[in-house]
């Protein structure tokens, strides 16, 4: 149980965090801001060189959800690169230049064959060659936890200061909305690196924690806030996002949901807003919100969906959904490519699942 922790309610969208210990439940402190969570991951870099677009020229700036490169020859898998972004053609050559997140999941080193790009939906070129240049090895800014809470463990951890009570050893980071409830968590192998009275109150402490946190990127953080302030109240609140940030709705949507208990209703009749499912993140979004409701969730992907149809997410068969404005979904969604870059049709797969999973849909 998380303590209660005073918020202003004049403002929206802050949050609140509590670090629990994951084997006793113990909760070492709460507070209401927490710098750290939300900065620019180190991005990677991509020369593509003898670069050819397929179609339209890849304009400089150019930002995408993620981009598949598949190697022309197949002797790798294709791989992806999250978060893309063009910085323009390669100075004085006929390159391109590509920054965004691989995980050091893309091509062995020195492997500097051809490949092909689509970002899922077009082709976007192919070039004759490329150059991975990696970020430096990078240096975490510590997570900083204002106007903690501190519990009476960790005042004494804190009072000893020995090597072994700083080391915290595995925690969640719990992240609550304004209202209190849950919305998402992560896990940290934190050790305490400094603390010191807060100037928020009396008894308060700023602690400074060590140990990775994936941070929350920039183009994310609107939607956090968003989310921070509480659920939608309203049905679509992510129509106007562009595709990177329908992603990041979807993200939370699905951690939030997955916590959540549901009733499931059989028999019931559904009906989907289809006029703003122009990508992939905005159809699961759209589907979510017609089973569950204004930031409902009902899967994030073929193989969620089919997880969601089986119970406790709030349907079960028989049901009817009626989808309205299919064409928009049709139109955008109906040829989509796989990331070896095979054509296929999500509309209808999704139109399969939802029927073998009892749920009768009717376009419109």
């Amino acid at each position: 149980m998380i303590p209660t922790v005073h918020v202003d309610r004049g403002h929206r969208g802050q949050g609140r965090y509590a670090l629990t210990d994951p084997g006793s439940g113990h909760v070492w402190g709460v507070c209401t801001e927490v710098e750290g969570l939300f900065r620019e991951p180190l991005r990677g870099t991509y020369e593509l060189f003898g670069w050819v677009p397929d179609g339209a020229e890849v304009p400089r700036g150019w930002v995408g959800s993620r981009v598949w490169l598949v190697p022309e020859d197949r002797t790798l898998d294709a791989w992806q690169l999250e978060d893309a972004e063009s910085l323009g053609p390669y100075p004085g050559t006929d390159g391109l230049v590509l920054t965004g997140l691989d995980d050091y999941v893309g091509p062995p080193e020195g492997h500097r064959g051809p490949v092909r790009l689509h970002d899922g939906y077009r082709w976007l070129g192919s070039c004759r060659e490329f150059a991975r240049v990696l970020p430096p090895e990078p240096v975490e800014p510590p997570l900083v936890l204002r106007g903690l809470v501190p519990s009476d463990r960790l005042r004494r951890a804190l009072a000893t200061g020995t090597r072994h009570t700083l080391d915290l050893e595995e925690v969640w980071l719990e992240i609550r909305d304004d209202r209190g409830e849950p919305l998402t968590d992560r896990l940290l192998r934190p050790k305490v690196r400094a603390w010191q009275p807060s100037s928020r109150g009396t008894e308060l402490v700023d602690l400074e924690l060590d140990g990775y946190l994936a941070p929350v990127p920039g183009y994310a953080r609107p939607v956090w806030e968003r989310w921070l302030a509480g659920p939608p109240d309203a049905p679509g609140a992510w129509a106007g996002l562009e595709t990177r940030r329908r992603g990041a709705w979807l993200d939370l949507v699905r951690e939030r949901g997955c916590r959540l208990k549901h009733h499931d209703r059989a028999g019931h009749a559904y009906e989907l807003d289809g006029r703003h499912i122009t990508d992939e993140p905005g159809l699961y979004l759209a589907l979510g919100e017609a089973v569950n409701g204004p930031g409902g969730y009902f899967g994030g992907c073929l193989d969620a969906l089919v997880d969601c149809l089986r119970g406790n997410f709030g349907y079960t068969a028989p049901a009817t959904l009626v989808w309205r404005n299919a064409a928009t979904a049709r139109e955008h969604l109906s040829r989509v490519l796989a990331p070896e870059g095979e054509q296929y049709d999500l509309v209808a797969l999704v139109i399969d699942v939802l029927t073998e999973g009892g749920m009768h849909v009717t376009l419109t």
